[in-house]
C-alpha cells in the first residue's frame, strides 16, 4: 500500500513537471524566435493550458481504473508523459521547417497508444496549434490539414489488436494525409506543376509510413503480444515454477491441471479472459512452495515470474477475496472447476470403481452454492451460472479420465 501512495506521489510530480516544462519551453523557444512580446505571452499562456488540459484528462482516465486508458496504460502511467514531452520538444522545431514535412499523422497514433484515444486527439490537437503559433507566418489552413488527418488515423488503429492487419489502415490513412496536402498545398500554389512541387509532401508520406512501421512493430512486440507471450510461457504444465509444485506435491500438480482444463472450458464458453483464469487455476495454491498462503506471502511468485497484470489481479481476488467488494465471475469459474475435481477425485481415492453421476454430483454442488447464497459474493447471473452448469456436464469423458 504504502509503495502504491509513493508510485502516486511520483506520477503527480511528474504531472507537474511537465506542465513547468511546457511553459518554459515554448516561453524559451518564442524569445530565441524573436517573438513579440504578445506573441511570448500569448504562446506561452496557450501552451500551459493546453497541456494543463491534457493532464486533467490523463488524471480523470487514471479515476476509472483501468479501463481509462488503453492498453497497459494504466499499469505505466510514466510513459506517456516522457513522450508527450519529447513530441513537445519536436513540435518547437516543427516550426522552424516547412508544415508539409510535418508528420504529426502518425504522432497522433502514438499519443492515442501511449493513452487512450480521446486523450491522443487533444494531445496531438495541441501539439500542432504550438507548432503553427512558433511558426513565422503559420496558418489555419495547416491545422485542418494535420487534424483532419489525425482525426482519420485514429479512426483506422481504433481497435488495434495482435491479430489486427494493419495494411488497409494505414494505406487508407496515408491515402488521406495525401488528398489532404494536396487540398490545402498544392492547390493553391500559384506555379506550374512540376516534380518538385511534390518532393515534400512525397518525404511527408515517407516518413509518416516509417515512423508508423517501425512504432507500430515494436509496439505489438513490447506492448499488445508481450503478455500473450508470458500466458503460453506461464500456463505450460511445464513451466519452471509449476514444475516447483510438481516436485513439492504431485496431487496438487493434478489438481491443477484439472481445474485448468475445466476452468478454461467455462471462460471459453463465456468469453471470458481463459488464459488469466487458466493462470489463476494453476498457480492459487503455489504458496505451499513454502509452506505459505497469504497474498502478501505469496505475490512475490508472480512478481518475479512476470505474470500479466490481469492474471496477477485474479489471483490477487482469488487468494485475498476481501481486496474487492464484488468477486469476478472469472474467479468464480475457478472456484467451480476446482470445488468439482476436488469432489470427483475425493470420490475416486475412495473407490476408483465407484460409479458417480456426474450431473447429479455437479448439481448438488452448484445448487448448494445457491441456497447458501454465496453467487450474492459474485458478478454473476443466472444465466451465465446455468451456462457454466451446462459446460461442466458435458466434460463426463474428462472426469472418467481422473480415474
Amino acid at each position: 500500500m504504502e509503495n502504491d501512495n509513493r508510485i502516486e506521489v511520483k506520477i503527480k510530480i511528474l504531472y507537474a513537471l511537465l506542465f513547468v516544462l511546457t511553459g518554459v519551453l515554448i516561453c524559451s523557444f518564442s524569445i530565441f524566435t524573436k517573438k513579440s512580446y504578445e506573441e511570448v505571452l500569448r504562446n506561452t499562456i496557450v501552451s500551459l493550458i493546453i497541456t494543463g488540459n491534457v493532464v486533467f484528462m490523463l488524471v480523470d482516465a487514471i479515476s476509472r481504473g483501468e479501463k481509462g486508458l488503453s492498453f497497459d496504460n494504466y499499469h505505466h502511467k510514466g510513459r506517456f508523459v516522457f513522450v508527450y514531452a519529447f513530441f513537445l520538444v519536436l513540435s518547437c522545431f516543427f516550426s522552424l521547417v516547412p508544415n508539409e514535412m510535418w508528420p504529426y499523422m502518425s504522432l497522433f497514433i502514438i499519443l492515442a497508444l501511449f493513452s487512450n484515444h480521446e486523450i491522443g486527439m487533444a494531445s496531438g490537437t495541441g501539439l500542432l496549434i504550438i507548432s503553427i503559433m512558433l511558426e513565422a507566418n503559420g496558418n489555419i489552413g495547416e491545422f485542418f490539414m494535420y487534424c483532419i488527418a489525425g482525426m482519420v488515423a485514429l479512426s483506422m488503429f481504433r481497435d488495434l489488436k495482435e491479430n489486427t492487419a494493419i495494411g488497409n489502415p494505414t494505406a487508407i490513412s496515408l491515402m488521406m494525409q495525401a488528398v489532404l496536402l494536396m487540398a490545402f498545398n498544392i492547390l493553391f500554389l500559384n506555379r506550374t506543376l512540376s516534380v518538385g512541387i511534390f518532393m515534400l509532401p512525397v518525404f511527408n508520406l515517407m516518413l509518416n509510413l516509417v515512423i508508423l512501421l517501425i512504432f507500430l512493430n515494436m509496439f505489438g512486440v513490447y506492448v499488445i503480444r508481450k503478455s500473450n507471450d508470458m500466458y503460453m510461457e506461464i500456463n505450460d504444465a511445464g513451466f519452471t515454477l509449476f514444475m516447483q509444485l510438481k516436485e513439492k506435491s504431485k496431487d496438487e500438480y493434478y489438481r491443477s491441471i484439472h481445474t485448468g482444463y475445466l476452468a478454461e472450458r467455462i471462460a471459453n464458453g463465456l468469453h471470458y479472459n481463459e488464459r488469466a483464469v487458466k493462470a489463476c487455476a494453476y498457480y492459487n495454491r503455489i504458496g505451499i512452495l513454502e509452506g505459505k498462503n497469504g497474498w502478501d506471502e505469496v505475490k512475490h511468485f508472480y512478481i518475479d515470474n512476470n505474470f500479466p497484470v490481469e492474471a496477477v489481479k485474479l489471483l490477487h481476488e482469488y487468494i485475498d477475496p476481501k481486496t474487492v467488494s464484488i468477486r469476478s465471475k472469472e474467479a468464480l469459474s475457478v472456484v467451480l472447476s476446482e470445488t468439482v475435481i476436488e469432489s470427483i477425485m475425493y470420490l475416486i481415492n475412495q473407490d476408483k470403481n465407484a460409479k458417480i453421476d456426474y450431473d447429479r454430483l455437479i448439481d448438488g454442488i452448484m445448487d448448494k452454492k445457491i441456497e447458501n447464497n454465496e453467487l450474492k459474493a459474485y458478478d454473476v447471473t443466472f444465466r451465465e451460472y446455468d451456462k457454466m452448469r451446462q459446460i461442466l456436464k458435458k466434460e463426463k469423458l474428462y472426469y472418467d479420465f481422473l480415474r
